[in-house]
């Protein structure tokens, strides 16, 4: 008997989804820094063994939109409700379980089995987690809850071990050598939008995008040619830095991720370009690959 199914990862920005599924998948394949928004796409990650596929879907934090590109970080959330087998509603000690009511109600009316994960349980005490879990079983009283630390690996095991009880019989949907769904470039500019996220700040991160525009695989090398995308000349110059040391520094640790990411050599040339008002255009959105489709 072969198992397969898609377990998707729902939740508010900053809970911990994306951390919880590289430890699921066992590679660092999702934006996981300390800003809200880091993962803009949904991003599928692939568990296989000789009896069983997991097919895990990663979503963007639950938000309310303010502009288009936001409105389709939505859609992807709200796609992952329509297509799941699993899904796994991710919070954490620390936020409103009434914050996203909307969503939640979407959740609430959902057949397939809920798994309601509290994360980052070694941030609070048995008391109190034990008045979270009340007020979780109120919102959604036909969840599964189960209190984990995805950061220290706390309850994964027993996660993925209730995921494996819970997921339909079916033959596999990818190659089992299979990774994830997405393409090495995705990866590349994923990459060097994370060290923009940490390494700039207050509204440049989220005013960026990055696209690869050259990607050539050699035996021991890959040559990679990115774009970075702002929407005014004053980001851009902030960006680049006094005499290119911002760009040269986010160049260097992208360069670094990137060798460890596909462990190999990496040559990496990047650029900086306005596109102005690139977050509310649908036609640009398209091209940089927001659609939930």
């Amino acid at each position: 008997m072969h198992k397969a199914g898609f377990v998707n990862i729902v939740g508010n920005p900053n809970v911990g989804k994306s951390t919880l599924m590289n430890q699921l998948v066992g590679e660092r394949i999702s934006i996981a820094t300390f800003k809200a928004q880091t993962t803009r796409h949904r991003i599928m990650g692939i568990v296989n063994t000789d009896d069983m596929q997991i097919v895990f879907s990663d979503t963007p934090g639950v938000l309310k939109p303010n502009y288009k590109m936001q409105e389709m970080m939505l859609a992807f959330s709200e796609s992952a409700l329509a297509d799941a087998d699993i899904l796994l509603y991710v919070t954490d000690v620390i936020e409103n379980p009434e914050k996203n009511m909307d969503f939640l109600d979407k959740v609430k009316k959902m057949s397939i089995p809920v798994l309601l994960l509290i994360n980052k349980i070694d941030e609070s005490d048995q008391t109190k987690l034990g008045d979270i879990v009340e007020k979780w079983h109120a919102l959604l009283p036909n969840a599964e809850i189960l209190p984990i630390s995805a950061k220290n690996k706390f309850g994964t095991d027993m996660l993925l071990k209730r995921i494996k009880e819970l997921l339909p019989e079916s033959p596999a949907f990818f190659d089992k050598d299979q990774l994830t769904d997405k393409p090495a470039r995705f990866f590349v500019s994923e990459i060097i939008r994370e060290r923009i996220l940490l390494y700039y700040s207050k509204e440049i991160p989220y005013s960026v995008e990055v696209r690869v525009e050259r990607f050539k695989e050699e035996d021991d090398r890959i040559r990679i040619n990115a774009v970075i995308y702002v929407e005014r000349d004053s980001q851009k110059g902030i960006i680049i830095g006094h005499q290119g040391v911002a760009l040269k520094k986010v160049n260097m640790e992208s360069r670094k991720s990137l060798e460890k990411f596909f462990n190999k050599k990496i040559f990496l040339e990047t650029f900086v370009k306005v596109d102005k008002d690139w977050r509310s255009s649908q036609k640009e959105l398209d091209a940089f690959g927001y659609n939930p489709e």
